[in-house]
């Protein structure tokens, strides 16, 4: 009953973060340059034909009536209808979020397999060659741009070795057959249908745009560990542990590992949701159909609906990770008090 009043009561102290992003998007929104009505209506458009779309989009109302109405729709799951696609905002953003999703699962799975071993490794041995290597490896992940790793990728394993598939998506469908919608992850749906083929290609299209995203997550994730580790090592319990004569290894991961996991899984939903917003770049280089390239195309066209959609979905999908991270920090530390 303790964990369910508590998670209620984080719900409700979302409510307010979530009203000041819907104020904050609506606001910014019609800060972008452009008019959204001379771009839907072409640019054989004349000055009347825009003020009529401009009185059918509803623009030419004051912004307290605008704002009124956009808070009224979204409260009735409504959340407009994109200039640029044509399509209502709801459905754009559901067809892309699992490409989005995919990728940054992928980018922080290959983060956490590199940067959670070599940061306890370098933990564990403090000044060693793997300690230098940890940070060598971790500076240049912070210090490359994402853009400039993928492209760096593609020009490599693309166009000089020719080893990696086309940077044009998901999945080339020239020669695959897209699987059934099920969850929208093409790895899980392609296994599902059982086309053993098209998961391989699949998995493919994703190496590349996987590595470009997490190099640059792996550099918080090793960080954070080697630091939780170096702490949890050279707490009492572990010299306690030593002094009893318990193995290194059981020391080790026995003892040091879980308790310096607490702050990992704190920041692994932090870069989780950055990663989901952040891919942009990536998913330009590579075509991918994600909610960044959506985002960016509704802001080059000053499409209202879709630029409040993509960052009230957003803001949504941090406070629920954030609510995730704290019920896998309780699972991990019994001594985490969700009233605390």
């Amino acid at each position: 009953m303790k964990i369910v009043l508590s998670f209620a009561k984080r719900i409700a102290t979302a409510i307010p973060s979530v009203i000041g992003v819907v104020i904050v998007t609506f606001v910014l929104a019609r800060a972008l340059p452009g008019d959204p009505a001379a771009y839907y209506a072409g640019s054989s458009a004349t000055p009347e034909s825009i003020a009529q779309i401009r009185t059918a989009l509803g623009l030419d109302r004051p912004l307290w009536f605008q704002f009124g109405d956009y808070v009224s729709r979204v409260l009735h799951g409504d959340l407009g209808m994109s200039l640029s696609s044509g399509q209502p905002v709801f459905q754009d953003l559901v067809t892309r979020l699992p490409a989005s999703i995919e990728l940054t699962l992928c980018a922080l799975i290959f983060a956490m397999l590199i940067g959670l071993p070599l940061g306890i490794a370098a933990a564990t041995r403090p000044g060693k060659m793997i300690d230098h290597l940890c940070r060598i490896i971790v500076s240049v992940g912070a210090a490359f741009p994402t853009f400039f790793v993928a492209l760096g990728l593609v020009y490599v394993f693309y166009f000089r070795l020719g080893i990696a598939p086309e940077p044009l998506g998901r999945l080339n469908d020239t020669y695959f057959s897209v699987p059934p919608t099920i969850t929208g992850l093409y790895l899980i749906d392609t296994l599902l249908a059982g086309d053993v083929s098209a998961f391989c290609a699949s998995l493919s299209q994703l190496v590349l745009p996987s590595i470009s995203l997490g190099l640059f997550a792996l550099a918080p994730i090793a960080r954070i560990a080697r630091a939780s580790m170096l702490a949890s090592l050279s707490s009492d319990f572990c010299r306690t542990a030593r002094a009893m004569g318990l193995s290194r290894t059981k020391v080790i991961y026995g003892h040091g590992l879980r308790n310096a996991m607490l702050p990992v899984i704190n920041i692994l939903g932090m870069v989780f949701s950055f990663l989901l917003g952040a891919n942009v770049l990536v998913e330009q280089v590579f075509a991918w159909p994600g909610i960044g390239a959506y985002a960016v195309n509704a802001v080059i066209t000053s499409d209202y609906a879709a630029v409040q959609g993509f960052v009230l979905m957003m803001a949504i999908l941090y406070i629920l990770l954030n609510l995730v991270v704290d019920l896998a920090a309780a699972a991990i530390d019994p001594r985490v008090r969700y009233d605390g």
